[in-house]
């Protein structure tokens, strides 16, 4: 079996849906899509139809890259109305072979069954550390014995009704929901690192229509935030300002415009035509401006929803989204923020735009969770590596397949 592994992130500006492939304890990307959604706001389907044009023509370009039909995905979902909770369950050792992985499974289960909530559905259950018998704090049980495993979790639950809507529409195109993962669980798995997994922070996801702010300790999510201001914003005010349609203002603000003033050009100047029929001339300096007048706003106000989830300072602030990936965006966040911020940094070739973190970590995370149960599976069946385009002559022929991903160990 191929280990090959696909994630759809439905969002409010795009569908972005990525193909991975873990080869040799290492993440490769094989494919990615981003197109514009429709039907869709602040993560939650609106519009059935809409969004059903929007999800089969990200699916058709991914599958067009690798000369397959995508059949079974992993949906990475909105942290909306999300809460969070601790839970304890045990499972009997088994007595010859010591900690199996149906045993994990059946531990980390019980420990969600005081939690389960009226109209909620489990999305995560995060282990926090595990304990044989007596003997506490054990990240990985694998393989030890004893009588009893005891798993301590954090479980992850969202409303019904959103979850449901989602693998409803994924099915009724064909396609088959293995696994659900809420955005910010997605994220801190794309940038952990050595200093996240032994302190208290912060990712500040920077969306198309709101802004989620997620507090972690030791790399497991405990609360989730959101502000009704995101990109969008940004988009309307340069609209405002020149009196551009859609189209023009994302293509200003993702190819002209700078997150902060201080390097742009005074003299730098693009052409445009408005809506009102008028040729102008944009000045780079002062659509830096606005830019980066929105964004300080975005930033200082995430700061003051970390200090509502948080009365401990936080050691770390990642920040991600599309717009986290504009030129000088690191600069203006530092001097927002202060020397504890980091602007993501995907590691993976072919997928460096923020936009793609929480899709990309939901992967990571899926890869981890079946390492820890000791389960081998793929999205893509022996079958359709024989009778299709073999998708190792992507990675041998593709820069993307170089590796530069992330290790499992």
């Amino acid at each position: 079996m191929k280990n090959v592994y696909t994630c759809i992130d439905i969002g409010s500006d795009s569908v972005k849906i990525i193909v991975c492939q873990l080869f040799n304890n290492k993440l490769n990307l094989l494919a990615a899509s981003s197109v514009k959604s429709h039907g869709i706001i602040k993560g939650i389907i609106m519009d059935e139809e809409l969004a059903t044009i929007s999800i089969k023509k990200a699916i058709k370009e991914v599958e067009e890259m690798l000369g397959i039909k995508i059949k079974k995905v992993i949906a990475s979902i909105p942290n909306y109305d999300a809460t969070f909770a601790l839970g304890v369950g045990q499972a009997k050792i088994d007595e010859e072979h010591g900690v199996l992985g149906k045993n994990i499974t059946e531990a980390l289960e019980a420990s969600t069954k005081k939690i389960i909530k009226e109209n909620n559905e489990v999305v995560n259950i995060l282990p926090v550390d595990f304990q044989i018998d007596s003997q506490r704090g054990i990240l990985d049980p694998r393989s030890k014995n004893g009588n009893v495993l005891t798993a301590r979790s954090i479980v992850s639950l969202a409303p019904k009704k959103n979850i449901y809507l989602i693998v409803k529409l994924l099915e009724n195109i064909g396609l088959e929901v293995v696994d659900i993962s809420l955005n910010c669980v997605g994220d801190i798995n794309t940038f952990k690192n050595k200093q996240t997994e032994m302190s208290v922070g912060a990712i500040v996801n920077i969306g198309y229509e709101k802004t989620d702010i997620s507090l972690y300790n030791k790399d497991i999510v405990l609360k989730t935030s959101s502000l009704d201001i995101g990109s969008r914003s940004i988009d309307n005010d340069i609209a405002y300002m020149y009196k551009l349609n859609l189209e023009d203002t994302v293509t200003i603000k993702e190819k002209f415009a700078l997150a902060h003033k201080r390097y742009a050009g005074k003299g730098n100047s693009y052409e445009i035509v408005n809506k009102l029929g008028e040729k102008i001339r944009i000045n780079q300096f002062e659509v830096s401006e606005v830019v980066m007048s929105r964004i300080e706003e975005i930033l200082s106000l995430a700061r003051k929803e970390i200090n509502t989830l948080t009365k401990r300072e936080v050691d770390y602030i990642i920040i991600t989204g599309g717009i986290s990936s504009m030129d000088n965006f690191t600069m203006l966040a530092e001097e927002v923020l202060g020397n504890i911020v980091k602007v993501g940094n995907i590691k993976i070739l072919g997928i460096r735009n923020n936009k793609y973190s929480s899709a990309v970590g939901n992967i990571i995370y899926f890869i981890n969770k079946l390492k820890l149960r000791n389960i081998d599976y793929s999205m893509l069946d022996e079958y359709e590596y024989d009778n299709e385009k073999n998708i190792m002559n992507v990675i041998n022929d593709s820069v993307l397949g170089k590796v530069f991903g992330y290790f499992f160990e």
